[in-house]
């Protein structure tokens, strides 16, 4: 019989419900249920986010009515956290359940849908040391990092789409300290397959090593605020946040890194070495926060090729890109908000040209970013193609 993790937590979830009169449900916000051992050696929080989104998409030469539509569940999922016989030693489960989550399902891989989008272990061992185990996010760009139901803008810019690492299973090692009273640095370091999540035939090429350091001048944001979308906390003074991070992807078989099409060859898998460079910062203070980004991506030979030298046709996209988003939030929960993102491809190697996107976007948090509506427009500049207009509305619960 073939194990079906999603119906297994629908009956966990369903059968929990049955007994609702035995268990006092959390706040709106902080799970749906929240569960906890009587010898205190576990816990358990049930949580679910859903995203419905709307869009209409066309170019510059034609009109609204002409214009490509969809209606579409953007996210479906569901998340489990708590701890394992000590608060020390934690875990964090997120299942996908809509078609965007769970496609991509590729040969190389048995063929299995990608059901599991975190599963990780983490063990605090030595005060602020921690191990992490697992498949989750690398340690890479800032716009990733950012959960997707705390986003400031309906979905992720150009730079992340091109550039931002996929998860990936391995081991994290995680450390911070404190320089001074308010200065705090935080660093990263993993280990990971290279081929991004649920692979299940073991490892194609090399390995993937990622390193990130954080520097936070002046203290921690509110409620971990640097890896929120916009200053919804309204940080009563100055708080700045700059990372920089590093990815090494040795003999990478894929075309962006561990994202991407596999790139085949008339003997097997293409295998070359792909470096990115992210360096990022987040600035906020009461209502108006700032994010910068800029990427930078190589490969020691971008082009596949087959044993005789010809080329198969696969590209690794190398190039450079930079983001940068603004925004306000009103004292009525309205915030209004920009982005302008840069993309610029190797044209010699890519042949694709450069990408300039603008995005405004209006955002009403109901209650902060569990629940919340979000709608924005892009225009997206090229210069060997008709530009595109993109209008997106989307409607965000998050339990």
């Amino acid at each position: 019989m073939t194990f079906r993790p999603t119906l297994l937590a629908l009956f966990f979830i369903a059968f929990s419900m049955v007994h609702a009169q035995e268990i006092k449900a959390p706040k709106f916000g902080d799970g749906i249920l929240n569960l906890k051992g009587k010898d205190s050696t576990w816990s358990m929080k049930v949580g679910m986010q859903l995203q419905f989104q709307t869009l209409a998409q066309w170019d510059e030469d034609s009109s609204f009515s002409d214009a490509e539509t969809n209606f579409l569940i953007r996210r479906a999922r569901l998340k489990f956290d708590g701890f394992v016989y000590s608060p020390k030693l934690t875990y964090k489960i997120a299942i996908g359940l809509s078609n965007r989550d769970i496609s991509g399902a590729s040969k190389y891989t048995s063929n299995a849908p990608r059901y599991i989008l975190d599963a990780v272990i983490k063990w605090n061992f030595y005060e602020n040391f921690e191990l992490w185990f697992g498949q989750t996010k690398l340690p890479g760009n800032r716009d990733d990092l950012i959960s997707s139901g705390s986003l400031q803008l309906v979905d992720r810019s150009l730079l992340n789409t091109n550039y931002g690492l996929e998860r990936d299973l391995g081991i994290q090692f995680r450390h911070h300290f404190q320089l001074s009273d308010e200065f705090i640095i935080k660093e990263a370091f993993a280990i990971s397959q290279g081929e991004g999540r649920n692979i299940t035939s073991g490892n194609i090429g090399g390995f993937q090593y990622t390193s990130r350091l954080e520097l936070l001048p002046f203290g921690d944001f509110i409620k971990k605020g640097d890896y929120v979308g916009g200053d919804i906390y309204r940080e009563h003074a100055p708080k700045l946040a700059i990372g920089a991070s590093y990815d090494f992807n040795h003999n990478a078989v894929k075309t962006q890194s561990n994202r991407g099409s596999y790139m085949i060859t008339d003997t097997g898998f293409y295998e070359t070495n792909i470096s990115t460079l992210f360096i990022d910062a987040m600035f906020k203070y009461r209502g108006f926060s700032l994010m910068a980004e800029y990427a930078d991506r190589t490969a020691d030979d971008p082009l596949a090729k087959n044993s005789d030298g010809s080329l198969t046709g696969d590209v690794v996209k190398i190039g450079s890109g930079l983001n940068f988003q603004a925004g306000y939030i009103l004292k009525n929960n309205w915030e209004v908000s920009g982005r302008f993102t840069n993309i610029d491809f190797d044209k010699s190697i890519t042949l694709k040209d450069f990408q300039n996107q603008y995005t405004i976007g209006v955002s009403k948090y109901i209650l902060d970013h569990k629940l919340k509506v979000q709608s924005d427009v892009s225009y997206l500049a090229m210069n060997l193609s008709n530009d595109e207009l993109l209008w997106r509305l989307q409607f965000a619960v998050h339990f």
